[in-house]
């Protein structure tokens, strides 16, 4: 039996708003953030799921939480879920890591799957723990629909994985908005189908509608 998974990356934070490093920093939604979750949690009231999941993140945990409750259903948390680890670059925008460590930087430019900042998470210790928690929602699930809120890198390299392209172009080939929704579907057999990315029709009009007033 196939189980849909309705993948979504939390809203938006004011550290991701700033281009700054937040991985593993644990910060909550923004305005503009819990306005994009609460136009998302509109568009799937009816969808039907029977199972919701969250990282344990506060920005994904309210994603998965706003999402959920039309449905009368309480959030699982995986850690597993959660969003990779940058180390000593949290905090720090792109230019102020590249300038501070510029080695470090060009490194995992080139290689963001297998190199990490020190004391961070390269990319494939992400995609294990990630992959790992997937297989554990489609044994809980087998022929239903859930929901699962995460992270923009955790979705990347997922979807590289399930798409089956090599994951270290991960990203420069995947774009994951705030509040997006991606649908995978996961066979039988354990073989992915990706449905859906990186939609966010659910707020896009408002987001013009904003950009044209503050014009």
């Amino acid at each position: 039996m196939t189980t849909r998974i309705l993948l979504v990356r939390h809203g938006a934070t004011e550290l991701s708003a700033e281009d700054r490093f937040a991985g593993s920093t644990d910060v909550p939604l923004g305005a503009e953030g819990r306005l994009q979750v609460e136009l998302l949690a509109r568009r799937l009231a009816s969808e039907s799921f029977t199972a919701a999941y969250g990282s344990p993140l506060k920005r994904a945990l309210e994603t998965a939480t706003a999402v959920a409750r039309p449905h009368g259903l309480a959030v699982t948390v995986l850690d597993d879920l959660r969003e990779i680890d940058h180390g000593r670059w949290e905090g720090l925008r792109h230019d102020e890591a590249e300038a501070m460590y510029p080695q470090e930087y060009a490194a995992w430019q080139h290689d963001p799957f297998d190199f990490a900042p020190t004391g961070g998470e390269a990319g494939k210790a992400v995609l294990e723990r990630a992959v790992r928690a997937f297989q554990q929602i489609v044994n809980a699930h087998p022929g239903e629909s859930v929901f699962v809120a995460s992270h923009k890198a955790t979705i990347r390299l997922v979807i590289a994985h399930v798409l089956g392209f090599d994951p270290r172009g991960y990203r420069d080939r995947l774009e994951q908005m705030p509040a997006c929704l991606n649908i995978i579907e996961i066979g039988p057999d354990g073989l992915g189908r990706l449905t859906l990315l990186n939609d966010i029709s659910h707020y896009a009009h408002e987001q013009r509608a904003i950009a044209v007033h503050h014009g």
